[in-house]
């Protein structure tokens, strides 16, 4: 009974004593482990597939000692290594995208997917002309590979403004496993000289109209007292209210071109949608036959941000106006969003007006640039400013379903809100 006893766990020593020995054996890597206690040292050299062991010095003293050596490249797949380099990578405001030796997108961070609209779990596996929306001849990436050579700060010219660096991983044989492009874009730079330009002329005109209007708006407040009926109620109805627009829209300009006051204050984001907005909206859907409706994402039911609720509002109420002003006859609806993506609080404001014609979409920020006969295209120039001010991003897109204006703060790690 005992023999059987004895040889049984002889038997289980055995199977797990080899159990052991195949799990060292599967480690992609080279390590050595010394372990004192028993006097023996384990070491697996790379390209070896069984360890070798030899003796040390026992000591009770010492603690086991486990050291290892990975290479990246060889000893773990690199769709593990693009899976851990994606947080990080989301990190960076550039675009950095990398492909195989086919041009199949195998990594894509998040700035690349927010910036060309596509939703980034969905891209991966695709070539990465569905990414950029270009023809093969115009992605610089496909040139690169192509000619097998990496790219030095090439400049990019097409609807994509900036530059682009390229550069290879390769796998042993000598060919390309990977190829890593990242695209720094100029449009902001593009912005701020536009906006340096407008600084300039906002000055000129604050100095140069704004106070003869002034002084001519006072001449006619004075004089309409003394004019016939007919040409006093002229000068009340057309005049005055022309150059007060005048006033406004040099006031509007003005806010555009140099950095206005923000007065911060910490409220709960869905309250001023619900509470602020909703209502503001709701008034003047009323006047325009439009329909509002929300979509809140329950995980921000809780959250507090920090802002001007002044400026945020007249940000929305552009919005609407602007979506107002382009509605055909049949009743508009309006949906206002909110989502947690990652570590975005995003805001949407869509319509299912007739949309922005494709011609037209990439300058509606423009200050001074509209499509209707009484707009004075600064609205939505206001918002998009205002939006910055507050360390936010504001995007359009646009199709014949409608229009969708993208607002993305980034997420603030608060405290949960406690009281009511």
């Amino acid at each position: 009974m005992n023999d059987r006893l004895v040889q049984s766990q002889i038997e289980e020593l055995e199977r797990k004593l080899r159990a052991y020995e195949r799990l060292i054996e599967t480690l992609p890597f080279p390590f050595t482990f010394a372990d004192y206690e028993s006097g023996i040292a384990i070491e697996k050299k790379r390209g070896d597939i069984r360890p070798h062991l030899r003796t040390i010095p026992p000591s009770l003293e010492k603690e086991a000692k486990w050291q290892w050596d990975i290479d990246l490249y060889h000893d773990v797949p690199f769709e593990k290594v693009e899976a851990f380099l994606t947080p990080l990578l989301d990190l960076v405001p550039h675009h950095i995208v990398f492909v195989d030796d086919k041009g199949i997108i195998t990594l894509c961070n998040l700035q690349a997917a927010i910036d060309t609209g596509v939703e980034r779990d969905a891209i991966i596996g695709k070539h990465i002309r569905e990414l950029l929306k270009l023809p093969d001849e115009l992605i610089a990436t496909l040139e690169s590979l192509e000619k097998g050579e990496p790219l030095y700060n090439h400049e990019v010219l097409d609807r994509f403004y900036g530059i682009v660096n390229t550069r290879f991983i390769y796998n042993d044989d000598g060919s390309i496993k990977r190829v890593i492009s990242m695209f720094q874009s100029l449009n902001m730079m593009k912005e701020t000289e536009k906006l340096a330009v407008a600084g300039r002329i906002a000055a000129g005109i604050a100095h140069e109209i704004r106070n003869p209007l002034t002084t001519v708006r006072g001449y006619l407040q004075l004089l309409k007292t003394e004019l016939p009926d007919r040409i006093a109620s002229l000068v009340e109805r057309l005049l005055i209210p022309e150059l007060d627009r005048a006033n406004g829209i040099i006031t509007d300009f003005l806010n555009i071109a140099k950095p206005a006051d923000v007065k911060m204050e910490t409220f709960r984001l869905h309250r001023f949608l619900r509470d602020d907005v909703g209502v503001l909206l709701q008034s003047e859907a009323l006047l325009h036959s439009v329909n509002v409706h929300f979509d809140l994402d329950e995980q921000l039911d809780d959250y507090e941000m920090s802002g001007d609720r002044r400026q945020l509002l007249q940000v929305f109420l552009n919005l609407f106006r602007n979506a107002v002003e382009a509605k055909v006859a049949k009743t508009m609806n309006v949906t206002v969003s909110s989502r947690k993506v990652n570590h975005i609080v995003q805001l949407r404001f869509c319509d299912d007006g007739p949309g922005i014609p494709p011609s037209v979409i990439d300058h509606v920020f423009d200050p001074f640039f509209s499509t209707k006969e009484t707009g004075t295209g600064l609205g939505l120039s206001l918002s998009k400013k205002i939006v910055e001010l507050h360390r936010g991003t504001m995007k359009v897109q646009s199709d014949a379903r409608g229009t969708c204006f993208l607002i993305e703060f980034p997420l603030c790690s608060q405290p949960p809100f406690l009281s009511s």
